[in-house]
């Protein structure tokens, strides 16, 4: 039902300015219409922003707030913080349909018609107006903001064409064509990256958000437009590209700043929700929840990198990427293999490298390093990070008089054994070559004896890799794979890695 207490079928069938006036139809302005909708989806405990993540506490309440208080609402946020999502589905907050002069440019009420061509059809044809009913998706409209916008994309400009296939002079209102602001009368109009429309352009929205209304030409116009206005902002911006004037900031009536994930479980959730896999790769591959939390992990450590410009940010599609990555990289093992499914292993995230490579801003220091080192570095770290979680802590041993967990492994490779796991390897030649380290296995069994079977070979080679983050065994890169050998002999032949070494991984 609509507010007004009529079946959108009920609605479909009032086509005049007539019907709709005996229908009881009140116009009310956008900003009233999504506060009311608001209103009675908190309290009929309708959840307001589905599939948002993270925000429950602190960005949706103040969302909320400034829906109710009728504002115009800036995003203010990093990369990849959901700003345009959250803006979309403010959609959702607007009625199902309302009505229109059919063939209005502007969206006119047919009560309240604010353009020329609309009071000229009511004037003529009163209460025989044509109706027609708008859906509440047609009602957004979202512009990018980029240097080349001009006031004729926002505002609009005199049409010469028109004017010469109406021979109409350029003083008559008809030669106009209206802009995306116009355009957007009763709806939703969301300006992306703000600061990066030019400062010229910016001052044309203050009119429009002090007073609603707007100037073409020099035309005498007053259109009291009706629109809520959404900005998203990047901080960034202001500084490396532009800024938002302080005179149209102090219209903009609240702002809202959003923020990644504050803890690895909502991260997790975005990333598995958002990733695109498809049901063939789920009956391939065998996933587990060590590698999904080692996914996010790797952005956690992307965070604090000194690597990575931290005013930048690190956006959430680095891990809905990567993670659509480890998947598609034992689904490739699998298919060369010609094996009907496989299990994911460490040396998988080889295939994270490129989902970071292209989505992390690097400082100085890190272009020195290189994308590829740097990114081979930041799974190493998240290794580091997580190994905690499942096996003790190699520092604990390296001061006490009791014997290390782990001294079966790496007196194994300290009698100069080594171990080559390559990208390729079918899954009995991996799990064989794993077998064959003394202590590894039963490693795994003692502190984590509830994985399944599965899981432990990943667990295997995961202990591997955190005993080369910890420094106790030297893992060097091979051309499709790795090779795990003692620490000492590691370090007369550690490869020069370069960044093209990791194209060939």
């Amino acid at each position: 039902m609509s507010y007004y207490n009529l079946t959108a079928e009920q609605l479909m069938n009032i086509r005049t300015l007539g019907e709709l006036k005996a229908s009881g139809y009140q116009p009310r302005p956008v900003k009233e219409e999504l506060r009311a909708n608001l209103i009675q989806k908190i309290k009929q405990g309708v959840e307001v922003f589905p599939g948002i993540w993270g925000y429950e506490e602190t960005v949706i309440p103040d969302l909320e707030r400034a829906v109710l208080s009728r504002h115009n609402i800036n995003l203010l946020g990093l990369r990849g913080q959901a700003k345009t999502r959250l803006a979309r589905q403010m959609v959702e907050l607007l009625d199902p349909l309302i009505p229109i002069i059919e063939g209005s440019e502007l969206n006119d009420d047919p009560l309240l018609p604010i353009s020329s061509q609309g009071r000229e059809v009511v004037s003529s044809m009163g209460d025989k107006t044509p109706v027609a009913w708008l859906p509440r998706e047609n009602r957004y409209t979202e512009k990018l903001a980029t240097p080349d916008v001009s006031i004729a994309d926002l505002i609009g400009d005199v049409d010469p064409i028109k004017a010469a296939s109406l021979k109409l002079p350029y003083s008559d209102p008809k030669v106009i064509h209206y802009g995306l602001v116009p355009r957007s009368h009763r709806g939703i109009f969301v300006i992306n990256e703000l600061p990066d429309l030019q400062a010229r352009i910016q001052v044309a929205l203050f009119n429009i958000l002090q007073e609603g209304d707007i100037q073409i030409r020099g035309f005498k116009l007053r259109l009291p437009l009706d629109i809520q206005f959404i900005f998203t902002a990047n901080p960034e911006d202001y500084t490396n590209r532009g800024s938002i004037v302080t005179p149209l900031k102090d219209r903009i009536d609240s702002q809202v700043i959003t923020h990644y994930p504050k803890s690895l479980e909502i991260s997790k959730k975005i990333t598995q929700q958002e990733a695109r896999l498809k049901e063939e790769q789920k009956g391939k591959v065998l996933m587990n929840a060590i590698a999904e939390d080692l996914v996010e992990q790797i952005a956690i450590e992307a965070r604090d990198s000194e690597y990575v410009d931290e005013k930048s940010g690190v956006s959430a599609r680095l891990t809905i990427s990567a993670y659509e990555n480890l998947w598609s990289a034992a689904e490739r093992r699998a298919l060369r293999d010609s094996d009907h499914e496989t299990a994911i292993r460490i040396s998988d995230f080889v295939g994270v490298i490129p989902a970071i490579t292209g989505k992390v801003e690097l400082v100085y220091e890190g272009e020195q390093e290189g994308a590829g080192i740097v990114a081979y570095n930041l799974i190493g770290k998240a290794i580091r990070s997580q190994f905690l979680n499942f096996f003790p802590n190699p520092e604990d041993f390296r001061k006490k008089k009791e014997e290390s967990p782990f001294k079966k492994i790496t007196d194994y490779f300290g009698d100069g054994h080594t171990i080559d796991l390559f990208h390729d390897d079918p899954d009995s030649k991996y799990q064989s070559k794993l077998k064959q380290v003394p202590g590894l296995m039963a490693l795994v069994k003692k502190y984590q004896p509830d994985a399944a079977d599965q899981d432990r070979f990943f667990l295997m080679e995961f202990a591997l890799h955190g005993l080369a983050e910890y420094s106790l065994l030297s893992k060097n890169p091979l051309v499709s794979g790795l090779q795990f050998k003692d620490l000492l002999s590691g370090m007369f032949t550690m490869p020069d890695l370069e960044d093209d070494d990791f194209d060939e991984l």
